[in-house]
């Protein structure tokens, strides 16, 4: 009982943290881009991650197997794989917009567990048969770090995209907050960007600095996105071929075909053409964003598009059983 209480407990106190450290983040975005804001939201993040941790070990002790039997613990175990790789990101980059996207990423996944889901899904069951085999840690494990690794360099990809096609002649000239991450990332070291009276005086060279910031903040996201995406895309093989071992132990094949395999596989495919030209054709910003970009929605179909159907051999512990 005590251990059921702790784990409602944390459940809960980590997604009130994530929601507030997500607000944090965007205020600081959009509004001031304060030193103590900032250094609070990175420490949240930290707290999320330690509380999320605890929560999973708990979760672990309750169940007495790794707990990543149903859509309920694998959405948990997703948000908090989201948050270490924000950690590991931060703690390498020293960049402070990441959790703009990072944040609000967990949030969601942990907000669909703890709030979306029916209670029925969140209870502690026995595994079923197919799942009691030591191929569950490594297996699973593998696929929602490669998940939340390609989602993660995914929406780096959609924001690159989205910045690449808005054009600059759009843009009106309304005052920023000087102490924003948005005032930061595009008019740092602009000199004379605004008069005594607060209005442009000089336009044409604040749109010049402006478009500098913009391409210097594409590449960075450009960056970023191969880099979290090459990452992901080994664990994803990992994934699959082992779950292609344990498969052939629980059913007697190595593939059958089955919606959740299929999809996994084009995920693979789609990920891998990614790589394939960025390497070799030397597909860059706007061209491999668009393949990312497709990534991003076949990730989502794999994951959950496939468990609404509730069919296949991976139908178990999720929105229909058999």
């Amino acid at each position: 009982m005590t251990f059921t209480i702790l784990e409602e407990f944390l459940a809960h106190i980590s997604f009130l943290f994530l929601f507030v450290v997500t607000i944090m983040y965007w205020t600081k975005f959009i509004y001031i881009d304060n030193k103590k804001i900032n250094l609070l939201a990175k420490r949240g993040m930290v707290i999320v991650f330690i509380f999320m941790t605890i929560l999973l070990l708990t979760r672990w002790i309750l169940s007495k197997h790794f707990p990543l039997s149903n859509l309920y613990e694998s959405s948990l175990f997703l948000s908090w794989a989201l948050t270490l790789i924000h950690s590991i990101l931060e703690y390498k980059t020293k960049n402070n917009w990441l959790g703009i996207i990072t944040a609000p990423s967990a949030m969601l996944a942990h907000g669909f567990a703890t709030l979306g889901l029916p209670k029925e899904m969140k209870q502690l069951l026995p595994l079923v048969p197919a799942l009691q085999s030591h191929w569950l840690m490594m297996h699973v494990t593998t696929m929602i770090l490669s998940y939340s690794a390609l989602l993660c360099g995914s929406l780096l990809a959609i924001v690159l995209w989205i910045i690449i096609t808005t054009k600059q002649k759009n843009l009106l000239p309304i005052k920023y907050n000087k102490n924003s991450l948005f005032y930061s990332l595009f008019y740092k070291d602009c000199n004379k960007i605004l008069c005594d009276d607060n209005k442009y005086f000089d336009l044409q060279k604040s749109l010049y600095f402006i478009n500098s910031r913009k391409w210097q903040l594409i590449n960075e996201l450009d960056n970023y996105s191969y880099r979290i995406i090459t990452f992901g895309f080994p664990l994803l093989t990992i994934g699959i071929l082992s779950g292609a071992v344990w498969a052939n132990e629980a059913w007697g094949s190595y593939w059958n075909w089955d919606p959740k395999e299929t999809w996994a596989l084009i995920t693979w495919l789609i990920f891998a053409t990614y790589l394939h030209t960025r390497m070799i054709k030397g597909w860059r910003t706007q061209k491999s964003a668009i393949l990312a970009s497709l990534g991003f929605t076949i990730i989502w179909i794999c994951y959950l598009g496939v468990n609404l159907l509730g069919k296949g051999l991976h139908s178990y512990g999720w929105f229909v059983t058999k």
